[in-house]
């Protein structure tokens, strides 16, 4: 890392919140995040130099572009700061974390605002799907199925099979522990839900089939959210430690990263890991990059992830993609027990995507902020007993962009 990064701290909306039942807009979500996280850290509006949000469709959903706009709307002390919208389906809020912090590393700005945001509810499912779907390669993939993103990933299934052998069961697994770890957050979609044991096996009636091998359990949900956080550089944040009666190493810090990005169909990225242990080669690397940059040798040296379960099956990708097991074996971390609460590398505590809710701009950032919350100690019910470094792993679209941050405090 070429200068250190500071989390000063945000905030998340309560994910099952329907905002448009609520009569509430866009913008009321944005300038509502926004100020929950100036009033959770006791950053004042004038304080903030530069602004960046992380948004997928709002333009589809809502018919809404230019969403950096807001932030002068929301506070005049807002009004000339530089600010930019960032899209990369899923991984919407990473690219946007990841262009404020080189504003921070290249000494421009010394505090900046990301802001995560999706507004998806206002619609039905079947139209839900179709604008989500501009993420794949618009006529070319995807072109004869009713839910895109099911049916890619029940790709991603047979093609485990065809290079390892996988068994569907352990995707039912990954999604009982997400769904059971929302229930202990506070601001999930999912955790007044109730799943009966037939949810988490082949009953057609409880777990319905989506698309190929894809089951309704295995799907993560159209959720409405925002997530927001402060990004500091060192001087900044000894200034905010001074102003706050905090230690500067009582911050979380950015200690490490990773970015890449492959061809945008999925056929094209399997064609290219054709024979290979990896599906998604690019995916091992960035946990490579992130862990080199943080200075740690391997994952297991961190105490925890927050990963990309969009679907069962992202996680299942990840956990060996990661370098938890070896390529083909993620199913004995799920059989030994390592991903749970209380196993040796925690997996999702906030319930991810399935359990806490996928407000697609909001992901990366929400990952980031939760992270943060891991490693001070601040994360209630769904804290990690002595997490000190996490990672977090974020993708866009069949793994086309993908991002992972590492969080940390100094010891």
């Amino acid at each position: 890392m070429s200068a250190p990064i500071y989390v000063l701290g945000g905030s998340q909306t309560d994910f099952a919140r329907n905002w448009a039942r609520e009569c509430l807009s866009i913008y009321d979500m944005f300038q509502e995040t926004l100020d929950q996280a100036l009033h959770s850290t006791g950053i004042n509006p004038d304080q903030i130099e530069v602004g960046h949000v992380g948004n997928f469709v709002g333009d589809l959903f809502t018919g809404q572009g230019l969403i950096g706009g807001f932030f002068a709307e929301a506070h005049p002390e807002l009004s000339s700061i530089p600010t930019s919208r960032h899209e990369a389906a899923c991984a919407s809020g990473s690219i946007a974390i990841l262009s404020a912090m080189r504003d921070l590393e290249g000494g421009h700005y010394d505090l900046a605002c990301v802001l995560g945001l999706e507004y998806m509810r206002n619609v039905d499912g079947q139209t839900g799907a179709e604008h989500l779907g501009a993420a794949t390669w618009k006529g070319v993939e995807a072109t004869n199925c009713d839910f895109p993103w099911p049916f890619m990933f029940s790709q991603i299934i047979d093609e485990y099979d065809a290079r390892h052998g996988i068994n569907c069961d352990h995707l039912k697994s990954i999604s009982k522990i997400n769904f059971d770890n929302g229930r202990r957050n506070p601001n999930a979609q999912t955790r007044n839900w109730d799943f009966p044991p037939q949810c988490y096996s082949d009953d057609d009636q409880y777990n319905p089939i989506i698309e190929g091998k894809i089951r309704k359990m295995d799907c993560g949900q159209i959720t409405d959210g925002a997530a927001c956080v402060f990004l500091a550089s060192e001087k900044a944040a000894k200034a905010y430690a001074k102003d706050h009666q905090l230690k500067l190493s009582d911050i979380p810090i950015i200690k490490g990263w990773g970015h890449r990005s492959a061809p945008i169909s999925l056929d094209s990225k399997l064609k290219l890991s054709a024979g290979q242990p990896f599906l998604f080669p690019h995916v091992n690397q960035i946990m490579t990059d992130a862990l080199g940059r943080a200075g740690f040798s391997a994952v297991t040296d961190l105490d925890g992830l927050e990963t990309h379960d969009c679907f069962s099956i992202t996680e299942y990708m990840a956990i060996d993609h990661i370098g938890l097991t070896a390529p083909g074996e993620s199913w004995k971390a799920i059989e030994e027990g390592r991903i749970g609460m209380d196993g040796d590398f925690p997996i999702n505590p906030s319930g991810g995507l399935l359990g806490l809710g996928h407000p697609v701009g909001a992901t990366g950032v929400r990952m980031l902020l939760d992270c943060a919350k891991q490693v001070t100690g601040k994360a209630g019910p769904c804290q990690i007993d002595n997490a000190k470094n996490m990672a977090t792993f974020n993708l866009g679209g069949s793994t086309t962009t993908c991002v992972s941050f590492i969080v940390g405090v100094n010891q």
